[in-house]
């Protein structure tokens, strides 16, 4: 079993920021890939954000420029930090991982989201 645990959500007024956080524990050998998801309320989810173990990094068009993600290898943490939001961005924010277990099987898992709003 994996765990992913998000934190970092909020209310921010547009143009301010946030910092999101997802640690995960449990069954791991290791991590590949890690990534931020979003969905907004009757949209579907979308990628915002992805990282490779070797710090390799791709962004939806929609926060080039805006948002920045990183990871730390060694507390199996990544991050998004989130600047100049806007009322656009406001969704439920979810943290995906993509683990190898010590047995060799690779899964895919989800954090249980965190909720970001960003008030005009």
């Amino acid at each position: 079993q994996v765990q992913l645990v998000e934190s970092g959500g909020g209310l921010v007024q547009t143009g301010g920021s946030l910092r999101l956080s997802c640690a995960a524990s449990g069954s791991i050998f290791s991590i590949n890939a890690m990534a931020w998801y979003r969905q907004a309320p009757g949209k579907e989810r979308e990628l915002v954000a992805e990282i490779t173990s070797g710090g390799r990094t791709n962004y939806a068009e929609h926060a080039e420029g805006r948002f920045t993600i990183s990871r730390d290898n060694a507390k199996n943490t990544v991050y998004l930090q989130m600047n100049s939001l806007k009322p656009e961005d406001t969704g439920a924010y979810y943290c995906q991982t993509v683990v190898q277990r010590p047995s060799g099987w690779t899964y895919v898992n989800w954090g249980q989201g965190t909720q970001v709003t960003v008030s005009s």
